[in-house]
């Protein structure tokens, strides 16, 4: 084939971006005479920004034992896929939900092609760092590999692998390193206007916050969130009795709009109508500027024509704003016209202010999370620390997430997450998505849950979206509610790709070689194969999937037909067969393994050709 023949053809991508090369081509375009030989100049940027610049020697931050290896950790692509697990599904054919089994740090970098600036809300719950349940086993060396390492060690021994004692040393640096990584991806997922809840407790609340800064920046901290997860006090231990987490919330940038909370009744208590007013129920509000503003210190006129001198910070508007708000009864005088009093009407009040400290009789403790687990599994809870369904419907409410927004929880836990999102769309009718990711991490021999038959949380985690899917139809017949959702598990990559490093023995890279002949694994189903493909090529994990079969070839087809795959490299088609297939109506983009040219070269260059002329874009995989 010719240069201009390649131009054609796309080849998909065997692994994710490399970040450390996207940003270097970010800077090379916003700051070009910094990039030297190929390389970027960093003391060439400090000098363009000149005062701008903070100096190496004092600065102030967040560092720790790990943090640049930490940095690697997010910048180095992985290989890695998401394998369909239909089995484990619920409506795969109809759903926009997803349920990610795996170690979420890999996930992260998968999700990174299509997700990107997609995600509305992000909430984590993750390991508090109590020196029990660190258990998240990152080797920046061997990524994917480390990961199926550690799950046939859970397969065959059902037991955790790493913990975070305190008296293993570089306790706190140990679980920045963990954090940092999958944080720095987790900004990359969020839509403009997107929003991150993090729960934590006291062990990490104060490095958390620091670590926050650093990956979102301290101008999008929104608030700090006090939730009371429990009310009995406990009995006299010599030790603060705690009845409280923290939740963190940081935007990912000025567009992130915090939205009022809904009124109820006992909201409006306060509300009354004690004159009268025909505009209904009202309150007194402060008529004071809670800043000085010289501009609005003047001596006020009241209807009789008596003098009220301004107060300290001046009155909260200008004059002509005040004489109107006076003339049309808002602003109000008692008989000695000494008092002044503003109406604030109830039905003006659209909503309440978002407050930070969120008591369990609005959004639950941790006994109601309880009892909602143990409700749809007959009585057994699996799950120690879950968190109530009306905690995450609150960060729903207040971050806006509206129809066909997506919410993102890496650490699920027991799908709290998941249902809350279901349970929200029951109320309003919503179509908001969600998006679980959950290492397989063992119950234990020993526990509840695996003696009711789940061995790992993530089997809790898909049975709880199940039953939690089925008592939301079951409540709600009047409309339709997505409660289904797609099961993928991670996995290695189907192709064949290169393991090997540069100083390898001359006979093991002769074989090595030879395995690299076939471009895709003889087990790997034409299913897993397409799964990859179209994660790579930047596609959603809930892309309409059908079948076909056209002048005898079976494909596979995306999107109604708008991708056709061909993916069966044990037979090769014939040119007629492929250029049926480049007919089919609608489509905009066809398929192929590259070994099903059999190394036909001739055949995939009439192919190459035969899809320029109908302007469908053509990928090898």
């Amino acid at each position: 084939m010719t240069n201009d023949d390649h131009q054609d053809i796309y080849e998909t991508p065997g692994s994710t971006p490399d970040f450390k090369t996207e940003l270097a081509a970010q800077l090379s375009e916003l700051i070009p005479e910094a990039i030297a030989d190929g390389k970027v100049d960093v003391e060439k940027i400090k000098e363009i920004l000149g005062d701008d610049a903070g100096d190496d020697r004092e600065r102030f931050g967040l560092f720790w034992a790990g943090k640049k290896r930490a940095l690697r950790a997010a910048q180095e692509p992985t290989t890695a896929t998401l394998k369909p697990d239909v089995e484990n599904s619920k409506d795969w054919d109809t759903t926009k939900n997803v349920f990610i089994e795996g170690d979420n740090l890999e996930v992260l970098k998968i999700l990174q092609k299509h997700y990107h600036g997609k995600i509305k809300l992000i909430y984590i719950d993750p390991p508090y760092n109590t020196g029990k349940d660190f258990v998240y086993p990152d080797n920046y060396k061997e990524g994917l590999d480390t990961y199926l390492e550690w799950t046939r060690q859970v397969n065959e021994e059902g037991k955790k692998v790493t913990t975070n004692a305190e008296t293993e040393g570089r306790y706190h640096s140990n679980w920045l390193t963990m954090m940092y990584p999958r944080l720095k991806l987790a900004r990359n997922l969020l839509t403009d206007d997107g929003v991150i809840f993090v729960s934590i407790d006291e062990n990490e609340d104060a490095n958390l916050r620091l670590l926050m800064d650093t990956v979102f920046g301290a101008s999008n901290f929104v608030g700090e969130f006090v939730w009371q997860h429990s009310i009995q006090p406990k009995g006299y231990t010599n030790t603060v009795s705690l009845h409280h987490n923290v939740i963190l919330c940081y935007r990912r940038s000025e567009l992130f709009e915090l939205h009022a909370l809904e009124r109820t009744a006992e909201h409006n208590v306060n509300y009354r109508n004690p004159d009268n007013d025909p505009r209904g129920p009202w309150r007194a509000g402060d008529v004071r500027n809670a800043l000085y503003r010289p501009n609005l210190r003047y001596p006020l006129e009241t209807p009789s024509g008596k003098t009220i001198e301004p107060p300290e910070n001046g009155w909260r508007w200008s004059r002509e704003t005040m004489a109107a708000k006076i003339e049309s009864g808002e602003i109000v005088f008692d008989k000695a016209e000494t008092k002044i009093t503003r109406k604030i009407y109830l039905d003006t009040v659209e909503g309440r202010a978002v407050e930070s400290i969120w008591f369990g009789k609005e959004v639950g403790v941790t006994r109601d999370a309880a009892r909602e687990l143990k409700a749809l599994f007959d009585g057994v809870l699996p799950f120690d620390t879950p968190k109530p369904i009306g905690l995450i419907e609150r960060m729903i409410q207040i971050a806006g997430v509206g129809n066909g927004d997506i919410v993102l929880d890496f650490f699920s836990g027991s799908a709290t997450t998941g249902h809350a999102v279901m349970a929200s769309n029951a109320k309003d009718g919503g179509t908001r998505r969600h998006i679980q990711v959950q290492l397989p991490e063992p119950t234990g021999e020993n526990s509840a849950a695996y003696k009711a038959g789940f061995p790992t949380l993530a089997d809790i985690a898909r049975r709880r979206l199940e039953l939690a899917g089925s008592q939301i139809k079951n409540e709600v017949t009047a409309q339709t509610v997505d409660t289904g959702f797609r099961a993928y598990q991670l996995a290695d990559t189907n192709f064949s790709k290169w393991r090997l490093s540069s100083d390898v023995e001359e006979d093991a890279l002769q074989r090595h070689l030879l395995s690299l002949r076939d471009s895709a694994t003889d087990d790997a189903s034409a299913d897993e194969l397409l799964s990859e493909i179209l994660l790579k090529q930047g596609y959603a994990l809930t892309e309409q999937i059908g079948n076909a079969e056209v002048d005898g070839l079976k494909l596979k087809t995306v999107g109604g037909g708008l991708v056709v795959a061909y993916l069966d490299e044990n037979i090769k088609p014939t040119l007629q067969q492929l250029r049926a297939v480049l007919c089919s109506e609608d489509l905009a983009r066809f398929i192929i393994l590259e070994d099903a040219f059999k190394g036909d070269d001739e055949l995939k260059t009439n192919l190459v050709q035969e899809a320029k002329t109908r302007g469908v874009e053509l990928w090898t995989a």
